[in-house]
């Protein structure tokens, strides 16, 4: 455990972020996992209603730090993919 006041506080910084972090994340996650279930459905209409509301929830979570903007960008690419992909070609 830290003994000097720095490091005490640095502790109890780390501590808050950590579970800010987690939040964001779990968030985040949740969206992400409605897009999939609305693909293993089959259903085009909830795919795309979930992706819209899912992109933005990533996006932010990138914006508040607790993922790389590149890997926002990744998840978004990939899902994007995926429920186009899901969709017949008109």
């Amino acid at each position: 455990m830290a003994n000097h006041k720095s490091a005490l506080k640095r502790d109890r910084q780390s501590k808050v972020r950590r579970l800010r972090n987690r939040n964001n994340k779990s968030r985040m996650n949740g969206a992400v996992r409605q897009v999939e279930e609305a693909l293993v459905a089959g259903s085009e209409e909830q795919a795309n209603e979930a992706l819209k509301r899912a992109i933005p929830i990533i996006q932010k979570t990138a914006g508040k730090g607790s993922i790389h903007k590149k890997t926002a960008s990744r998840k978004v690419s990939r899902l994007t993919r995926r429920v186009n992909r899901m969709q017949p070609i008109a």
